[in-house]
């Protein structure tokens, strides 16, 4: 897990492939083993997803900000 770095921005996080996280998240929530370096950075970011979603693992805080900072972005301005 610490061959990668945690993706907390949303830049960083748009510049993943989107299919490769979605193959990660379905292998979290399959339970599948830890993906190495043969696997993406955004396939590792996909995988822990799935593996929080699925009940094996906790959020971390690394997760709890890129939450945030999606949600944010997300908001919109009031009229």
């Amino acid at each position: 897990m610490a061959e990668f770095d945690r993706i907390v921005t949303l830049r960083d996080l748009a510049n993943q492939d989107p299919a490769e996280m979605l193959s990660g998240y379905r292998a979290g929530l399959n339970g599948d083993p830890e993906p190495g370096s043969d696997k993406s950075r955004g396939f590792w970011h996909g995988w822990l997803n799935g593996m929080v979603d699925s009940g094996r693992r906790e959020k971390d805080q690394a997760q709890a900000i890129l939450a945030a900072r999606y949600s944010e972005a997300a908001r919109l301005p009031v009229q």
